[in-house]
């Protein structure tokens, strides 16, 4: 095992740098009203501070390439926020699919109810994410170094979302999704450009897998920063084909 993923997370004190979190957070509050998502400031402050936590850690692990501070306000925050209107049910839970440093994962758990577990097959990432959240104080999220299929076999039907970020085909996710979703639970994916084939491709493995899509919204996302897709699939029928298949048979070998 390397230094770096071996390292112990040790992250600094913000008090020095309150001002300039609570000038992000009056940033964040404008972008966050343009796009009408309904979070409180100080949830926002709380976002902000994920945010310098990541900034920190960042420096000797690749967890973004993402540096600018101003950008990673919508590239990163904003980015994860767009997700909370589609998880309306305030008891249920859900399940980030490589979370990386936590997006959309901290930002969800953080402006919402919603217990969550955050999920990724790179052991410093969910290091990383793991201090990012005891130092949050967020109990609410449980942080897990697994594979999706791996973790699905031991956690089938138990989340009421799957939610995913720039993780993977929208066939793959969806059938890493399935097994995990409980019935009628969603699954909620951000895709930038989508492309046609990847949509219908989809679209046939929905069918295979018992889900359909119930909502496909478009963002522009503020500064000219790139457009966002979300789709929402809703799980309302038993899948034809038995789920989880074996560890990368989603990508090495897709249902269609």
């Amino acid at each position: 095992m390397s230094d770096t993923q071996s390292r112990t997370i040790v992250l600094e004190s913000l008090e020095s740098d309150r001002p300039f979190i609570d000038k992000l957070a009056d940033e964040l509050q404008e972008l966050v009203d343009t796009h009408q998502i309904d979070v409180s400031h100080d949830q926002l402050v709380r976002c902000v501070e994920h945010l310098c936590y990541v900034e920190q850690v960042n420096r000797y692990i690749n967890l973004t390439r993402i540096s600018d501070m101003e950008d990673a306000l919508v590239l990163h925050i904003l980015d994860s926020l767009l997700f909370l209107p589609y998880l309306s049910d305030s008891s249920g839970s859900f399940l980030d699919i490589g979370t990386g440093a936590g997006y959309p994962g901290i930002p969800l758990a953080l402006c919402s109810s919603l217990t969550g577990v955050l999920l990724d097959s790179v052991g410093k990432k969910i290091r990383a994410v793991h201090a990012f959240a005891n130092e949050l104080g967020l109990s609410s999220v449980l942080c897990v170094h697994d594979r999706v299929e791996d973790y699905a076999r031991a956690h089938r039907d138990s989340f009421s979302y799957v939610v995913a970020r720039a993780v993977a085909p929208i066939s793959v996710l969806i059938e890493y999704a399935t097994p995990l979703l409980c019935k009628n639970g969603s699954l909620v994916i951000s895709k930038g450009q989508l492309t046609q084939d990847e949509f219908d491709t989809g679209m046939k493995t929905a069918r295979i897998c018992g889900l359909q899509l119930v909502q496909h919204d478009t963002y522009e996302l503020p500064r000219e920063m790139g457009h966002r897709e979300l789709l929402v699939f809703a799980k309302n029928r038993v899948s034809s084909v038995k789920l989880p298949r074996a560890t990368g048979l989603a990508r090495k070998q897709p249902l269609v």
